[in-house]
């Protein structure tokens, strides 16, 4: 099926249903035919797509039936603005209806089941934002939580890679992360680490994904400045494959070492 057909209205593609079926719009169908139902800026190439399935064997109850499936299944969908929501920190606008950043982000944390895959450019009182988190690591050991952060080199500071590294690594674990709960995977990109400035690059990403089905894309860090305070906007998306896609771009980073780890599930604190 084309997409002149897929882009018709429901009442249309009923409209053609029934006249397939009442013998009204019969072989060989024409564009003359066809505008007896439909604009007659389009009733050339439906005319076309509805024939050249006739060439291939459909019977009109067949292509009858076919039309009806398909609004049928368009009814049983839901509908776009039902599986995004407006997530917002900061002053309320009037007239706008936004669910609030930081309950978002417990809410997703706290009630995942199978993976988390966190990505976030400053973390700051962490311990605070990441409780949700750590705590449903401690409640399902087998839950999957991967967290790709930005690694900074402070203006000027020319201290070897690695001593940053171990640096952010024990600020994560002992002031960024809660006590007593068990450690995520962390990963950064070693390019924001780079003395040449030219080559130096930012992981500036800020996203959620949980269990494969629920992407949360904003403005905010992963501090409670931002996910209290500032003024955000993100948008929270029910859609497996777009979760799909995300988790396969960060997992063919990791493939090709363009990420690497920070710190590691296995380590102890």
């Amino acid at each position: 099926m084309t997409d002149c057909l897929l882009q018709l209205a429901d009442r249309d593609l009923s409209e053609i249903a029934a006249a397939l079926r009442a013998h009204r719009l019969t072989a060989p169908v024409t564009a003359f035919g066809v505008q007896r139902f439909l604009a007659d800026c389009i009733a050339a190439p439906v005319a076309g797509e509805l024939q050249g399935m006739i060439d291939q064997g459909y019977t009109a109850g067949q292509l009858a039936t076919m039309l009806e499936l398909l609004v049928r299944d368009r009814a049983q969908r839901p509908a776009v603005e039902q599986l995004m929501d407006l997530v917002t920190t900061g002053p309320e606008a009037r007239g706008v209806t936004g669910r609030d950043t930081s309950v978002v982000v417990r809410e997703l944390f706290a009630h995942a089941e199978r993976s988390v895959l966190v990505v976030g450019y400053a973390v700051y009182q962490g311990q605070h934002v990441f409780r949700a988190l750590a705590d449903r690591m401690q409640d399902l050991p087998q839950l999957q939580v991967r967290m790709f952060l930005d690694v900074q080199r402070p203006h000027g500071d020319t201290t070897a890679a690695s001593e940053l590294v171990q640096r952010f690594k024990h600020r994560f674990k002992t002031q960024q992360w809660p006590q007593d709960r068990p450690l995520p995977q962390v990963f950064y990109d070693p390019r924001s680490l780079a003395l040449d400035d030219e080559k130096q690059a930012c992981l500036h990403a800020k996203c959620v994904v949980v269990d494969g089905k629920a992407v949360f894309i904003s403005s905010a860090n992963f501090t409670e400045a931002a996910q209290e305070r500032n003024i955000e906007v993100g948008l929270l998306v029910k859609s497996c494959r777009l979760a799909e896609q995300l988790v396969l771009h960060f997992d063919t980073l990791l493939a090709a070492n363009l990420l690497v780890p920070v710190v590691s599930t296995s380590e102890g604190r």
